[in-house]
C-alpha cells in the first residue's frame, strides 16, 4: 500500500464542532477542551472564530479564548476570520494563524458568506497581504469541493480553480471540504486529481463529513493520493448549518482508531482524546457521534 508514515491531524472540533451546537458552552469548558486536546498530543487546534457574534453566538467569546488557552510549544491554535475586521480582532486576541474560508460553489458562497467565490478572493486579499506583513500564517478552506447542497455535484477543475485562487493568495496548506458528505472515494480522488495538478498535494488537506457514512473510506483514498493532512472533530461534533442534514465532521478518534490500525504516526494518545471527547459531550448533554468513543467507553467503563 501507497500510504504515509504519519500524517498530522487538524482538530476542528472547539471552532467547527462546537459553533453549531444549541447548547452554549462556558468559557472555562472551551478551554478545558483546547488544552486537554493539546495534551492528547494534537498540534493544531482549531481554536475559535472572529465573525459576527449575531450569526454565531458560540463564537462571541472567541477572544477570551484564546487569551486564556496555555499555549504550548508546537502547537498552533489557528482561528477563523471573514475580513478585515475579523483579522485585527484575532491579532488583538494573539493569533498567529488563521483561516479563511471560500468555496467551490456560487450559489452556497452566496449563502455562506454572502459573496460570489471571485469576490470572496477578493475580499480574503488584503487579509492575507496584512498577515504576511505580521508574519501570521494562512490556511485556506474549500466548502462543497465534490457536492452543494443548492447545485448538487460540483466539478474536480472548479474546486481546483479556487484552490489556486487561495494559494495565489499565500495560504500555506487548503483544507478542501466535503461539506455535506456526498462524496464518494472516486469522487475525492477525482477532485483531488484535479486539485493537485495546479496546487502541490503536500499543500492539500481533507475535511471529510459521514453524512453518508464514507468519511473514512474518503480519507483512506486520500491518503493513497499522497495526503498526509486530515481534519476531524473531536467526538464528531459539528456540522454545517447551511447544508440541511449535514450533521457530522468525522470524529478524531475514529480517524486515529483507523490510522493507528494502520501504522501510520499521528503523536495522538487516543485514550486522553476520547476522555477529552466525553469531557466536552458531558458539558453539552450529548453522546459522542464516534463510534470509536463508544467502543471505548465500554472497554473502559467509562
Amino acid at each position: 500500500m501507497n500510504l504515509p508514515h504519519a500524517v498530522r491531524i487538524v482538530e476542528v472540533g472547539p471552532r467547527d464542532g462546537l459553533q453549531n451546537e444549541p447548547k452554549s458552552v462556558s468559557l472555562e469548558a472551551k478551554i478545558s477542551l483546547i488544552e486537554q486536546l493539546a495534551d492528547a498530543g494534537l498540534k493544531s487546534i482549531e481554536s475559535g472564530a472572529f465573525v459576527s457574534p449575531k450569526w454565531v453566538p458560540q463564537m462571541a467569546d472567541s477572544a477570551a479564548v484564546l487569551k486564556g488557552i496555555k499555549k504550548r510549544a508546537g502547537v498552533a491554535y489557528p482561528v477563523l476570520v471573514p475580513n478585515m475586521q475579523g483579522f485585527e480582532a484575532a491579532i488583538a486576541a494573539g493569533a498567529e494563524e488563521i483561516a479563511i474560508f471560500g468555496a467551490a460553489s456560487e450559489t452556497f458562497s452566496r449563502k455562506n458568506i454572502n459573496c460570489s467565490i471571485a469576490e470572496s478572493i477578493e475580499r480574503f486579499r488584503p487579509v492575507a497581504e496584512a498577515a504576511q506583513r505580521r508574519g501570521v500564517r494562512v490556511r485556506g478552506y474549500i466548502s462543497c469541493v465534490v457536492g452543494c447542497p443548492y447545485e448538487g455535484e460540483v466539478a474536480p477543475e472548479k474546486t481546483a480553480e479556487v484552490a489556486k485562487a487561495l494559494a495565489e493568495l499565500g495560504c500555506y496548506e487548503i483544507s478542501l471540504g466535503d461539506t455535506i458528505g456526498v462524496g464518494t472515494p472516486r469522487d475525492v480522488r477525482e477532485m483531488l486529481d484535479a486539485t493537485a495538478r495546479v496546487v502541490p498535494m503536500k499543500q492539500l488537506a481533507v475535511h471529510l463529513h459521514d453524512t453518508y457514512g464514507q468519511a473514512l473510506a474518503n480519507i483512506y483514498a486520500a491518503l493513497q493520493m499522497g495526503v498526509t493532512v486530515v481534519d476531524s472533530s473531536v467526538a464528531g461534533l459539528g456540522g454545517c448549518p447551511y447544508a440541511k442534514g449535514a450533521s457530522g465532521n468525522v470524529a478524531t478518534e475514529d480517524v486515529v482508531y483507523m490510522l493507528d490500525g494502520l501504522g501510520i504516526e499521528t503523536g495522538v494518545n487516543l485514550e486522553k482524546l476520547y476522555r477529552a471527547g466525553a469531557f466536552i459531550c458531558k458539558a453539552l448533554g450529548r453522546e459522542p457521534a464516534s463510534k470509536a468513543a463508544r467502543a471505548l467507553a465500554a472497554k473502559l467503563g467509562a
